[in-house]
């Protein structure tokens, strides 16, 4: 069949192997063959891509929860929406969620997602307890928290096995609204400004209108919330719209950009203002629409996302839109978020400090800007994350990874170079 993730770029002819017991998958990696996991093709680039798939989305019974300490046992296979669904109702969350509930438990762990409270709680894998891997040759390992191969695993793309089934905290809540309030700033200092005076806040994050010129570069939308306490759980998925065909490629240009930003930026009132939302509204906007990448066209699309450390972030942040804004190749959907402290994993994203993360159809002239790009967030110590990437540079990538040594001599050590890797692992490295 014909695949690609959810940027709709690269595109590949792929075998699909898919199994529902340990037996069938193990028969699947002992065929000399390489392979890499897929679960909801959720993720942006080439992360999940080869010419030999492990689908894991039928892999996705619930098995055991313990109410008392929120631990959920599921397959590696169940999605973060299939866990809100069940779980909403009767007063538990996801402790650390991204900005979409269509990926699967195993894509998050392999990812180390975050979201808007990272300065709070940090990535996925700090809810996860321990999991089952199974290794190139179909042998089982319970992995553990602080163990070699979860700071391996956590983070690792998928490049250390398949992940079978988890162990994972939930969060208690007592409704389905969020309290958010929203600060409309001028420029990229009123934006720090903003985050550094609430980051105590539990949930943050901005909108920022990458197109800004001058001093108003920077300008933005700063939301933060946090779960309210009025008892109601009665959690429901709202109906959603649906885009049925791919747009024109022309569709998305500087001027619908720019008008879409001066439209979204100047609905908001003027300095301060509260509001109450549900869950869907306020984690996962994008998913109220079914197929929202087939608005960049048949191309595809790529979602650039960096990280700068807190004390070069706002020099960084400021070249780096300066030359998005020169380049009239704006995003409508361009997120800044504060994040907490690294964690050990080897390939975990976060470090302390900001990130932007920008979404660009594929056209002439993009990958030479992001290059660009690239080598700015280099140059202010920043780094690249893997699970939105689909053209990065292995000496670009390798700069903003210090332990991508030691992920290499582990996944050689186990032979899982010779048995796991994706697109996107050959062409950087690892």
């Amino acid at each position: 069949m014909n695949l690609s993730s959810w940027g709709n770029y690269p595109k590949i002819e792929t075998k699909v192997f898919s199994f529902e017991n340990e037996n069938r998958l193990k028969e699947i990696l002992l065929q000399d063959l390489e392979f890499i996991s897929f679960g909801n093709g959720r993720s942006y680039g080439d992360s999940a891509i080869n010419r030999n798939i492990i689908h894991t989305k039928k892999y996705n019974s619930f098995l055991a929860f313990d109410e008392i300490s929120g631990i959920l046992h599921c397959e590696s296979g169940v999605l973060l929406s299939e866990i809100l669904d069940s779980f909403v109702k009767r007063g538990y969350f996801l402790e650390i969620t991204p900005g979409t509930k269509l990926i699967t438990v195993g894509g998050a762990i392999a990812s180390d997602v975050h979201g808007k409270n990272h300065h709070k709680m940090g990535c996925f894998s700090e809810c996860v307890k321990e999991f089952n891997l199974m290794l190139p040759n179909g042998e089982i390992k319970n992995v553990q928290k602080g163990d070699e191969l979860f700071k391996l695993t956590c983070g690792g793309m998928g490049l250390s096995g398949v992940i079978l089934d988890v162990k994972l905290r939930l969060k208690k809540i007592n409704s389905k609204y969020i309290a958010q309030k929203t600060f409309k700033t001028e420029s990229l200092q009123q934006t720090f400004e903003i985050f550094e005076k609430y980051k105590d806040e539990n949930y943050s994050v901005a909108w920022i209108d990458c197109l800004a010129k001058d001093n108003q570069i920077g300008k933005s939308l700063v939301m933060f919330g946090d779960f309210l306490d009025d008892g109601d759980l009665d959690y429901k998925e709202k109906s959603k719209l649906t885009i049925p065909f791919d747009f024109p490629t022309f569709t998305l240009n500087s001027l619908s950009v720019k008008a879409f930003n001066y439209l979204y930026y100047n609905k908001a009132p003027n300095g301060e203002s509260h509001k109450k939302v549900d869950i869907d509204t306020f984690f996962y906007p994008l998913d109220s629409i079914n197929y929202w990448n087939r608005i960049y066209g048949k191309n595809g699309f790529t979602q650039y996302q960096f990280i700068l450390p807190k004390e070069s972030s706002f020099d960084g942040l400021s070249e780096i839109l300066r030359e998005i804004s020169n380049s009239n190749k704006g995003s409508f959907l361009a997120v800044l978020k504060l994040y907490g402290k690294a964690n050990e994993n080897y390939l975990s994203f976060p470090i302390e400090g900001y990130s932007l993360a920008l979404d660009f159809k594929i056209e002439n002239g993009l990958f030479a800007l992001l290059d660009k790009l690239d080598k700015i967030v280099v140059k202010y110590g920043g780094r690249i994350y893997l699970t939105k990437d689909c053209r990065v540079k292995r000496e670009i990538f390798e700069v903003g990874y210090p332990q991508i040594d030691k992920f290499r001599a582990l996944r050689k050590e186990y032979e899982m170079d010779k048995k796991f890797n994706s697109l996107q692992s050959i062409r950087v490295g690892i």
